[in-house]
């Protein structure tokens, strides 16, 4: 069968299935020591239940030897009575392996349950300290769903399979081995017997489950079509029901279902022969062995608790194989869960900070120069960039859509670095700095808002939580959103989630706040005021205006009413500023930020 997860959906096989479980046991040396001392424990428990059958086959023998026969007509009693304190001495001895089995079984699983935990608990550390180091550059390109399926489903499947697979995989060699000694040593006509049944059997078994293979593939292909659908209709429903598009969606829908249900149905019912097969060598081992049992004692030369001896050590030679393959599937999906974890783990690091120089006191003097950058280093986007921003100013940068407005906010920010030419902030090489002086010297206020689980107040002082409260109310004030609070049921205390009503532009308030808040002595504000409507836009207009006096600003603007009163315009096109100067001077000149101007308000 092809791996299952937590869910009984089938696993992606690991490209390199060696490969991906060496470094998870590399991972894992610390806590060998343990997972080593729960295998021999393992191993230990494994040869006393291996033991056991052999001694219920002299107890069978014992009773049988008391037991009256008929025999020819005629009845023959046993010369000796029944050895009872015999009996009793090999129960007593069964009750003691089997106990100590079972206790041995028990801190095994408490031994592997820690492991496993402690392993799961580290790697999602490690996860969560190689996301506060990776380039903005890996989340462009990898969707934030599969990024979170690595911390959680990935890990969780990890920690299953160790729980279940390694320890299984050694209890059932060790049970299979043993049961394979203990049976030859005992008789060895029989034991052949006993393994013949059972490997036709499993030949069998495995020939059918070979053939759903590719309809648990389909299954897997079918079900993340069907959730990537569902998804996207549910996300854009709005859209959906606007134009008239739930017939189409609904037959998109049902088409992509029909084939899930099909290979589901097919891979399941594949699927569920496992059982019924298991059952059917089990109980050809059974028949054989009391066909072959039963010839050899007519002829006298087994005893009849052998017979039931090799009854039990088939159901435990049936069990392990079943077991071998189940551990060796969760271990494939340990592989696949590994190798997707581990991928994640060696993904290159930002550069490592060599700082030479900390601003403290900043002015807020900005200079680019001649700077040149790509997203791809084949396709540069930022060809020759130069600008030169004076303390306390108001700077506003416009252009079109794929301008390069946000790109050089974040070249400015640190969160990529530039390909060539420099950014100076008082002077000093930002690269130069450390990225947390640099992203402490800006206050940001994004067009996409950011809303957490939690009260108005933690998410107006979020990483500032020791703000006085007049101080917050200063900030709340400023923003525009004083009104918004004091009509919430709770104030600063109603905790925002799920069932709390909240518009879009009362979320930008709170961003807006939140910045406010920070007070940092330079600001970005990326489409801050996108959002609001119009009346709430002039309040937060006049809050920025205050907000920015005496502090270096950069503004990104489409609505160019929003930055008519900036002290310095850059107007970008094709990555490069093609026009620099105030509102008035660059209407005067007619050129194309005139032309951007005039087509937002030529309905006027």
């Amino acid at each position: 069968m092809p791996p299952m997860n937590g869910n009984n959906a089938p696993v992606q096989k690991a490209k390199n299935m060696r490969g991906a479980l060496g470094k998870l046991i590399i991972y894992c040396k610390k806590l060998l020591p343990a997972v080593i001392i729960a295998v021999l424990i393992a191993v230990a428990s494994a040869v006393f239940s291996i033991i056991g059958p052999k001694y219920v086959g002299n107890i069978s023998d014992y009773i049988a030897a008391a037991v009256p026969k008929f025999f020819e007509g005629a009845w023959i009693f046993p010369s000796e009575p029944m050895q009872y304190d015999k009996i009793v001495k090999i129960a007593l001895f069964l009750v003691t392996i089997y106990s100590v089995g079972a206790v041995l079984s028990y801190v095994q699983g408490f031994i592997m349950n820690s492991v496993t935990q402690r392993t799961t608990k580290s790697l999602r550390r490690d996860i969560s300290r190689k996301i506060n180091k990776l380039p903005l550059k890996y989340f462009d390109g990898n969707s934030f769903g599969d990024i979170l399926s690595r911390v959680t489903n990935d890990v969780d499947l990890i920690a299953q399979s160790l729980n279940q697979s390694v320890v299984t995989l050694v209890t059932a060699a060790t049970m299979l081995a043993g049961v394979l000694i203990m049976m030859f040593t005992i008789n060895w006509i029989m034991a052949l017997t006993a393994i013949g049944a059972t490997v036709l059997g499993f030949v069998f078994m495995i020939l059918i489950m070979s053939k759903s293979q590719k309809y648990f593939l389909a299954q897997q292909i079918n079900l993340g079509a069907v959730n990537g659908h569902v998804e996207e209709i549910y996300s854009g429903h709005n859209v959906v029901k606007v134009l008239g598009g739930e017939k189409q969606a609904k037959r998109t829908f049902d088409a992509i279902n029909g084939k899930l249900c099909s290979s589901a149905w097919k891979s399941q019912f594949l699927s569920g022969l496992m059982m019924p097969i298991m059952m059917f060598v089990g109980n050809l081992g059974f028949v054989a062995v009391c066909v072959v049992g039963g010839a050899l004692a007519i002829n006298g030369k087994i005893e009849v608790g052998v017979i039931i001896s090799f009854m039990i050590y088939v159901r435990l030679f049936t069990s392990p194989l079943s077991q071998i393959g189940q551990a060796m599937n969760s271990l494939q999906s340990a592989a696949a869960a590994s190798e997707r974890v581990f991928e994640f783990l060696s993904e290159k690091e930002l550069t490592p900070d060599e700082p030479k120089a900390e601003l403290k006191e900043v002015r807020g003097e900005v200079e680019f120069k001649n700077v040149r950058f790509g997203y791809d280093p084949e396709r540069t986007i930022i060809n020759d960039f130069s600008a030169h921003v004076y303390p306390g100013q108001k700077v506003a940068i416009v252009g079109p859509t794929g301008a390069g407005k946000t790109t050089m906010v974040n070249l400015l920010m640190r969160f990529y670095e530039i390909n060539g030419g420099s950014i100076t902030i008082d002077g000093v090489d930002i690269r130069d700095l450390t990225r947390e002086n640099v992203h402490d010297i800006f206050g940001m206020v994004l067009q996409d808002t950011w809303i957490f689980d939690g009260t108005v107040r933690d998410n107006i002082l979020y990483s500032k939580q020791d703000t006085s409260p007049e101080k917050l109310h200063e900030a709340t004030k400023a923003a525009g959103l004083d009104h918004f609070v004091r009509t919430l049921s709770h104030g600063y205390d109603t905790v925002l989630d799920d069932k709390t009503s909240i518009s879009a532009g009362q979320k930008q308030l709170i961003t807006i706040a939140r910045a406010m808040v920070e007070d940092a002595p330079m600001l970005i504000l990326d489409e801050a005021t996108s959002s609001v409507d119009t009346r709430t836009e002039v309040l937060i207009q006049e809050a920025m205006d205050s907000l920015t006096k005496g502090r270096t600003s950069f503004v990104i603007a489409h609505r160019l009413s929003t930055i008519k009163n900036a002290d310095l315009i850059l107007v970008m096109r094709d990555g490069d500023v093609i026009e620099s100067g105030n509102h008035n001077d660059l209407m005067e000149k007619g050129g194309f930020y005139a032309d951007l101007y005039n087509s937002q308000f030529a309905t006027e």
